[in-house]
């Protein structure tokens, strides 16, 4: 175990990790490989520690946002396949070939950019089939087939991204189900030109989730692999996953107030009767989300009690009227279980009006410790 625990932290649980990989491994189809997104400081939860565990297990294909995440990962001695899924200027071509990331192609133009390197370059194509985000239009089939000419372009990958695939609605499954013909169109267009096939990937989480039936070469795991979805919504198929991340933080001081004494900035909240309060330090600047104001909730010492007042950047204030024993070091937990109370990420993101993607990423890597530990209690 490393990191302080003096303020604010997050405790990642090693155990629940490799069995979520365990878990989502056997879910795949045979002969699909699990890519791990690792984006984003890996959802929150330590990129480096969560991407070298995963090598110890046997997981070897990786994905990024940027090529410094990737570059952070190969001098940390992270091994295997790294794909970066966001844009690389072609002027940094040559930190993609000399640390061996693999890169999105987002269109052929880019392409071409990419091939007057003049060295190899490990590349994924990726296709556009009606997210409109990155990637060449799936109608561009002379161009896709195109990149497969440049000569220092070695294409290792081709996929696309199902842009409502965590949604059950009907009509997000048309649009689903016409995503992926759109993208296995192109692959037999390649066919035709007798193109060979690279690896082939379509799932992210939601995919493996709710299109369980698609055979790729990889599945993009991301939010999934920590435990977690991104909303309360169901999904077709149902793992049994365990949270990794727990947040937690410590009461400072713990005060009575009289009815009618306001709290906080604002005076947002005022005491209707005399209650007792406990000051906690996190605060939105660590990633707790100032929309919870008056509305999330925290639990200390097994109890759920309400947030009051408006969230500050370091502190928050909660409502401990009525519970004995709470004082100064008590630890409070805000994403986590306290003894049979739980608050979940999910829970908490459907209360700030977003998803845990955001919740999550957002937790700071440089104001919040992160606590590794490997306890299989927890499971």
């Amino acid at each position: 175990m490393a990191g302080s625990m003096d303020r604010a932290w997050a405790e990642i649980n090693m155990a629940n990790l490799r069995q979520n990989v365990k878990v989502l491994q056997e879910a795949l189809p045979t002969g699909c490989e699990l890519m791990a997104v690792v984006k984003a400081n890996a959802y929150g939860h330590g990129a480096v520690p969560i991407s070298l565990c995963l090598n110890r297990i046997g997981v070897h294909a990786f994905a990024v946002a940027t090529i410094d995440e990737g570059i952070q990962l190969r001098k940390k001695w992270v091994k295997g396949n790294i794909l970066i899924l966001g844009y690389t200027p072609a002027a940094r071509a040559s930190a993609l070939s000399h640390h061996r990331l693999s890169q999105t192609v987002v269109d052929v133009e880019y392409a071409r950019e990419l091939n007057c390197f003049g060295k190899p370059i490990q590349v994924h194509i990726k296709v556009d089939t009606g997210m409109n985000r990155l990637g060449e239009n799936y109608r561009h089939m002379s161009e896709i087939a195109s990149i497969f000419d440049c000569k220092n372009l070695k294409v290792s990958g081709v996929f696309t991204h199902l842009c409502v695939s965590d949604s059950l609605e009907e009509s997000d499954i048309a649009f689903t189900n016409q995503q992926i013909q759109r993208f296995y169109e192109i692959l037999d267009g390649l066919k035709e030109k007798h193109i060979q096939i690279p690896k082939i990937h379509i799932q992210s989480s939601y995919g493996v989730l709710n299109y369980p039936e698609l055979k790729c070469d990889y599945a993009r795991i991301g939010i999934a692999l920590y435990g977690v979805l991104s909303t309360l919504d169901a999904t077709k198929c149902s793992l049994k996953l365990h949270p990794v991340l727990s947040l937690k933080s410590k009461v400072v001081l713990v005060r009575t107030i009289k009815a009618g004494e306001s709290v906080g900035y604002g005076r947002s909240f005022t005491a209707q009767k005399e209650m007792k309060i406990a000051v906690i330090s996190i605060g939105y600047a660590d990633g707790f989300p100032r929309s919870l104001s008056s509305k999330g909730h925290v639990l200390i010492m097994g109890y759920r009690v309400p947030i009051i007042g408006i969230i500050c950047m370091d502190q928050l204030i909660a409502d401990i009227t009525g519970i004995p024993s709470i004082k100064r070091g008590s630890v409070v937990t805000l994403i986590g279980k306290d003894g049979s109370e739980e608050i979940t990420a999910e829970q908490i993101a459907f209360n700030a009006e977003t998803i845990t993607n955001e919740l999550l990423s957002k937790l700071s890597s440089y104001r919040l410790q992160r606590i590794f530990v490997d306890s299989a209690s927890l499971l």
